[in-house]
């Protein structure tokens, strides 16, 4: 059931059948809450650099020949991975999709 909210007050309305039912606006045990798309976050590996694998890549940023890299799901399952480098000397982070 989901809360609508009308002219007369607060109704719980079925979403497979349309079954209304009147709601209680004093009562707690249901409310009205907005929805909203969740921002995507990309994790940042801070602690223990040191274990991370190295390889042969330039800094977009100084120059330098080496990064730490790492992989992470950042969009759907159905998408490759994208890969993140950290250069070993000045620590700047980018990626690769």
């Amino acid at each position: 059931m989901n809360p609508e909210k009308r002219e007369s007050g607060v109704v719980l309305v079925c979403s497979a059948c349309g079954h209304e039912e009147t709601g209680d606006d004093d009562d707690e045990s249901y409310k009205m809450v907005k929805e909203g798309k969740k921002k995507e976050e990309t994790a940042v590996i801070e602690k223990d650099q040191e274990s991370l694998p190295k390889t042969s890549k330039k800094c977009p940023e100084c120059g330098h020949g080496k990064a730490y890299w790492w992989m992470q799901q950042t969009r759907s399952a159905d998408e490759p991975s994208t890969r993140f480098y950290r250069c070993v000397k000045c620590g700047n982070t980018w990626r690769e999709y």
